[in-house]
C-alpha cells in the first residue's frame, strides 16, 4: 500500500506525520520501525498519526522510532500543531487529545514553511530525587542531572547506562544532562524508544527547566534553553511544589512530503 507522509522537525527532533482522519491506517510496529529507519526508510525520531477527534480539533497518536506507542512528545505535539495549520485544519489556536490528556496550542507566527508554536504542557506536582538528580514526569518520565562541560560529555554512553540501570531498565526513562549558563540552560537528552541522543526533546527540556526552578527556588518566569538542534523556551508558574500554566515554545518546520510503499 502506498502511504503519503509528511516530514516535520522541531529543533532537530524529526517526525513522520500521516494524515489519518479517514481512519485508513493501522500500522504495526514493524512498519513504523521501517518508516523511521534512517537507512531503509524515511528516517525520523518518531511517527505520528493525525487522527480525527469528535470533541477536539484532532488526536495525536505518537510512536517511537522502535515502532511502539510512546508517551507524550513535546516537539511532536508542536510539529503536529504546525501540520494542522499547514493543511488548514486549524487557525491559530487549537486543542487536541494526546496520550497524557488534553493539550492546547498556539501558532504565534509563520514564515514560509516554519511556524513558531507554543504547546501547553500538563501540570507537574511531584518529583523525586535520585542522589543529586531529579526525577519527574512532564508527560514522559525524565531523569535530570546537572553537569559541567556538557558539550564534551559522552551523552550516549552515560545516558544509556542510567536508562538501563536496575532502577529504570524495566520501564525506561529519558535522561537529560543540563548545564547552567547565566540564567539560560543547555540541555542534551538520551531518549528511550529512540535509544540514542536526539537533537532535542520537548518534554525533556520542560523537565530540565522545572528541575532548575526547584534547585534554584524560582517561582515563575521563562527560561531559554539551547539544544543541539536550536533554541526553545519554557514559560511556567509555580505554587509550592506544583507547576502549572507550563508552555513549551519553539520552531516547527515542514521538511518534505512523499510516499512510501508498506
Amino acid at each position: 500500500m502506498s502511504t503519503k507522509f509528511y516530514k516535520f522537525e522541531g529543533t532537530g527532533n524529526d517526525f513522520i506525520i500521516i494524515d489519518n482522519r479517514s481512519g485508513t491506517y493501522c500500522l504495526n510496529h514493524k512498519q513504523i520501525r521501517l518508516i523511521c529507519d534512517r537507512r531503509f526508510g524515511v528516517g525520523a525520531d518518531g511517527l505520528m498519526l493525525y487522527n480525527k477527534s469528535i470533541e477536539q480539533d484532532f488526536e495525536m497518536k505518537y510512536y517511537n522510532a522502535n515502532g511502539y506507542e510512546g508517551s507524550m512528545c513535546g516537539n511532536g505535539g508542536r510539529s503536529l500543531i504546525a501540520f494542522a495549520h499547514y493543511i488548514k485544519d486549524i487557525e491559530n489556536e487549537t486543542s487536541f487529545m494526546a496520550v497524557d490528556g488534553l493539550h492546547q496550542g498556539k501558532v504565534l507566527h509563520q514564515d514560509k514553511n516554519e511556524w513558531q508554536v507554543q504547546l501547553h504542557m500538563t501540570d507537574v506536582s511531584d518529583y523525586t530525587m535520585d542522589g543529586v538528580s531529579y526525577v519527574l514526569d512532564t508527560g514522559s518520565p525524565h531523569y535530570v542531572e546537572f553537569v559541567d562541560n556538557l558539550q564534551s560529555l559522552n551523552v550516549f554512553d552515560k545516558g544509556k547506562s542510567i536508562r538501563y540501570n536496575d532502577t529504570y531498565k524495566e520501564e525506561g526513562i529519558n535522561v537529560n544532562f543540563v548545564e547552567e549558563k547565566d540564567g539560560d540552560l543547555f540541555v542534551r537528552t538520551y531518549e528511550r524508544g529512540v535509544e540514542n541522543e536526539t537533537y532535542s526533546c520537548g518534554t525533556g527540556v520542560t523537565a530540565s527547566v522545572l528541575a532548575y526552578a526547584i534547585k534554584n527556588k524560582i517561582q515563575s518566569g521563562s527560561v531559554n534553553v539551547q539544544v543541539l538542534g536550536g533554541n526553545l523556551k519554557i514559560i511556567f508558574e509555580r505554587a509550592g511544589d506544583k507547576f502549572f500554566n507550563i508552555w513549551l515554545e519553539g520552531p516547527a518546520k515542514f521538511v518534505f512530503t512523499g510516499e512510501i510503499d508498506l
